[in-house]
């Protein structure tokens, strides 16, 4: 069994309830990366970072020629937490015939039109491949429950406690019938600071090529940080199970996550036990003569 290296995260358990502003979003989450020291950190998490991904590119490989198991990786944040970059930097040395990315925006009137998990239900990866969430059906207990005017049209328009309730007992029915399928499902929330977000904002103003990032819609939702935090509180509390935990991931500095969520995918997918296919006698008489065939040409 591998144990991750890089341990400044934090893995929620099943029934525990966090509070988010007792997540630490910088570097020096434990008294051991403290004492060594920001740039000795840094430097440690690049090498653990190198490492991961050799190994993943490996993994990868061996997860397509097992085809047992799925992998399906949700990133949920705020804006400027770094999804996108750490979706880029993470996943750089996998095959791209094997993985699938998933960017999903405001949904369409088909969408709409069907229950929630729909649209979600239709790009689960298959058997052997990975699948990348960026944003996901959380956004249907985040987003719509700050903005409840975004809620599709229901039967039962009471947008009461047991509502949310039912929402997220969907969710975590529809990933269990994954998981019990094959699916490996891990979940990371970025977890940006305000002040950060600020500086990140700043810098997309400052830079030409970042400005199409922006819209003054990122400032609208800013002021609703506080509803924010207590909308993924609660999610990642109603959520976090034995067979799809979330990870809280400081994300204020980019090295550091990067190294965590790494770590995370690579420490999974090694203790799956996958294992390359055994061929019976007859395929390998088969290659054998195939061999002969070849070499008499």
């Amino acid at each position: 069994m591998k144990e991750e290296k890089y341990k400044g995260f934090i893995r929620v358990k099943s029934g525990e309830n966090i509070r988010l502003k007792d997540c630490p979003t910088d570097w020096a989450q434990t008294e051991a990366l403290r004492t060594v020291g920001k740039e000795a950190s840094k430097d440690h998490a690049k090498l653990l970072l190198q490492q991961d991904l050799a190994e993943l590119t490996k993994v990868q490989q061996l997860l397509y020629a097992d085809d047992r198991y799925s992998v399906l990786i949700v990133f949920q944040a705020m804006d400027a937490a770094g999804k996108d970059g750490t979706i880029k930097h993470v996943m750089s040395g996998i095959n791209p015939q094997g993985c699938q990315v998933f960017s999903f925006k405001q949904p369409s009137v088909e969408e709409l039109n069907h229950n929630f998990l729909w649209r979600y239900m239709k790009n689960v990866p298959e058997r052997g491949r990975i699948g990348i969430f960026n944003r996901s059906y959380y956004e249907d207990v985040l987003i719509v429950k700050v903005h409840p005017e975004l809620l599709q049209k229901l039967p039962d328009l009471n947008k009461d406690h047991a509502f949310w309730e039912a929402r997220y007992q969907d969710i975590n029915a529809f990933e269990q019938h994954l998981t019990r399928n094959g699916t490996v499902i891990l979940k990371f929330f970025l977890h940006v600071s305000k002040e950060v977000q600020k500086e990140r904002f700043i810098e997309r103003l400052d830079r030409p090529e970042k400005n199409w990032k922006f819209t003054v819609s990122d400032l609208i939702e800013r002021e609703r940080w506080n509803d924010y935090m207590k909308v993924y509180e609660e999610a990642i509390n109603m959520t976090s199970t034995a067979w799809a935990p979330w990870h809280i991931i400081p994300a204020d500095d980019k090295w550091a996550m990067r190294a965590a969520v790494a770590d995370i995918i690579t420490t999974r997918l090694h203790n799956l036990d996958l294992r390359y296919p055994i061929l019976s006698k007859d395929k390998i008489g088969l290659l054998a003569e195939a061999r002969k065939q070849l070499e008499n040409e």
